[in-house]
């Protein structure tokens, strides 16, 4: 009983850390750096192989218990830093999106507002998807989803190629690479 209980104070601790991180994470940037280098790209196919849930299912098929939980711990930890890498450029996204919003090319205004809600969208998903990995790494056994954050990675992706190619089409916008 009391182990439930130190379980269940630690998730909410957990929870509280994770959401005060990402309501107080800036969003703005200021207005004479350049956003391009604060982009981190993202190996999307390392991404999507943490994520797949057949190859965590390949793996407890084909390791012993306790070498299963090690080796799930670690998918887990490097799969919370690709979410917190995504989550990072979607904020570097939202104020690219923002500073395009007042654009006098309506085209480029509606894919500004598309780009902001696409990454908005990908960091609600992220704080999701962390609160889920780290109830994962306290129950070993417990599933964990973060298919989400990938489809939301990808289509944030378009968004910001769409945004880059009408404001400067020889500059191309680049947040993941395969």
């Amino acid at each position: 009983m009391t182990l439930a209980i130190v379980l269940v104070v630690a998730a909410v601790i957990a929870l509280i850390l994770i959401l005060r991180g990402a309501v107080s994470s800036s969003v703005q940037v200021s207005a004479d750096a350049t956003l391009a280098p604060q982009i981190q790209p993202i190996d999307v196919e390392a991404f999507r192989n943490l994520a797949d849930s057949a190859e965590d299912d390949y793996l407890r098929r084909r390791l012993p218990a306790s070498e299963l939980r090690r080796v799930r711990r670690a998918r887990l930890r490097a799969l919370a830093v690709y979410v917190q890498v995504a989550a990072r450029n979607a904020a570097v996204l939202v104020s690219v999106g923002q500073s395009a919003l007042n654009s006098d090319d309506s085209p480029t205004a509606a894919a500004a507002r598309e780009l902001i809600s696409d990454a908005l969208q990908l960091r609600r998903n992220a704080v999701f998807a962390l609160i889920r990995i780290y109830v994962a790494l306290a129950w070993p056994n417990a599933g964990f989803v973060a298919a989400p954050v990938l489809d939301g990675y990808r289509h944030l992706h378009g968004s910001a190629m769409r945004l880059g190619r009408l404001q400067n089409p020889s500059i191309p916008v680049r947040i993941s690479f395969s």
